[in-house]
């Protein structure tokens, strides 16, 4: 099959990196939720090539994620798990690190719940929670372009939309995390970065 291709994984990756090697340098293994069309796990994986990268989606996008990943051929990147947020248990028992990116604004509400609380139970104490994506502040849009993306959204399914951080900050320190960092990134985007600082609840 023909790849797939998305302009936004291409524009980011390289910011993304620039967080992602600084906070990953000591991680084993990073499970991504939401691989998409494969290409950030490919970017990723040969830039990090110390790392374990976990590919996973649902069943729907396993071909494309399999297309980049056979084409990179990569030793360290790892083709997709059937991974639906919602379904427990997920299919895998434990990672050092959670990686998604574009993923909270597509997702329901309710999703957004259990795939906070899904990670919170596949990592260690000192394990990386780690979220890319737009957000509002105090329910207040950080650009106008935000704002129409947000409606966009909206018009496609209510149950979408750009999420409050400190909504995601309360799923995350009800999950056990205590917030790292809120990186600025381009495009009105903000890389979170959290750390498991309690045992699981």
């Amino acid at each position: 099959m023909s790849k797939p291709f998305s302009q936004a994984c291409e524009n980011n990756k390289r910011p993304i990196h620039e967080i992602l090697s600084r906070h990953l340098s000591d991680v084993r293994e990073v499970l991504e939720i939401g691989s998409g069309t494969g290409q950030h796990a490919v970017y990723f994986g040969e830039h990090l090539p110390h790392l374990i990268w976990q590919t996973s989606d649902r069943r729907v996008y396993h071909d494309g994620i399999r297309a980049w990943v056979t084409e990179a051929d990569l030793d360290n990147v790892r083709p997709p798990l059937d991974l639906d947020v919602m379904v427990e248990p997920w299919p895998v028992d434990a990672v050092d690190a959670v990686f998604s990116a574009n993923t909270a604004h597509i997702m329901s509400w309710p999703m957004v719940v259990a795939f906070v609380a899904g990670a919170g139970r596949v990592l260690p104490l000192g394990g990386l929670f780690l979220l890319y994506g737009p957000f509002s502040y105090g329910g207040v849009h950080t650009s106008e372009s935000n704002e129409r993306f947000n409606l966009s959204l909206k018009s496609q399914d209510p149950a979408m939309g750009i999420r409050d951080f400190e909504a995601v900050g309360r799923l995350a320190q009800a999950a056990g995390m205590a917030l790292v960092e809120d990186n600025a990134m381009p495009a009105n985007n903000r890389l979170l970065v959290w750390r498991m600082t309690k045992q699981h609840p």
